[in-house]
């Protein structure tokens, strides 16, 4: 590692073995990228790096486009996390925004998030998910200046931050939108492991890519459990390529 790695502020991802797979956790500030098909624990990643961050009294942020509030309260609350606890405490807050208000929620994101989300004194950021977001602009150019204004709200507020989307089911090592892995300082591949016989047979987790710190590059196994996502920190191959 150069020393910028080694001296880079790590924010723990609130899953064990992906810490050790990050040298640490996500490198402070960073927009971080997690794609994968539908039941590969996209928004259960996104809720479990908020929590743990709750946990270390940092607030945090969920910008939904999916769920609505209490569905994904609910979510977490069966994970056995303390989100009510968080909610009370202020470490925990959930923005809807809503893809049927087009017009409002592109203002708010192109003008108006960077303000709100410094003002919560928010440090950890998830919004869920970028696909809907780009469904929100008729075009790519529309797509692309969105997606920039969203990054640069939420590296203007200083948090770390996670984008989730939905893989292309054709192509589902790379995002359906094709635009999210290059605002992205890293991208966590969440997918299926299949057998001999093309059945899938488990989650495997992998770092496609995460800038300026070194990291693991193989394809880890993971579960979703009752506690949440847990990758096998005995299954992390250190001298992988």
């Amino acid at each position: 590692m150069s020393g910028s790695e080694t001296t880079r502020a790590r924010v723990s991802s609130g899953v064990a073995g992906l810490d050790a797979m990050l040298g640490g956790g996500f490198p402070s500030g960073h927009v971080v990228l997690v794609t994968g098909l539908p039941g590969t624990g996209k928004t259960c990643l996104g809720l479990q790096f908020l929590l743990a961050g709750a946990a270390r009294g940092e607030k945090g942020v969920f910008l939904s486009l999916e769920e609505d509030v209490e569905p994904l309260l609910e979510s977490a609350r069966q994970f056995g996390w303390p989100v009510d606890a968080a909610l009370e405490a202020g470490t925990f807050k959930v923005l809807r925004l809503d893809p049927k208000e087009t017009r409002q929620s592109l203002h708010r994101i192109q003008g108006e998030l960077g303000k709100e989300l410094n003002g919560l004194g928010a440090q950890r950021i998830v919004l869920d998910s970028v696909s809907l977001l780009n469904m929100l602009s008729d075009d790519e150019p529309g797509r692309r200046v969105t997606l920039f204004a969203l990054a640069a709200a939420c590296r203007a507020a200083g948090a770390t931050t996670l984008l989730t989307a939905e893989a292309d089911p054709a192509h589902p090592d790379v995002s359906r939108d094709g635009l999210s892995e290059y605002v992205a300082d890293g991208v966590l591949l969440l997918g299926y492991r299949t057998g001999a016989d093309g059945h899938r047979v488990g989650l495997a987790l992998r770092v496609l890519k995460m800038r300026r710190t070194a990291h693991v590059r193989t394809v880890q196994p993971y579960l979703i459990g009752p506690s949440g996502i847990a990758v096998d920190a005995k299954a992390v191959d250190f001298g992988g390529p």
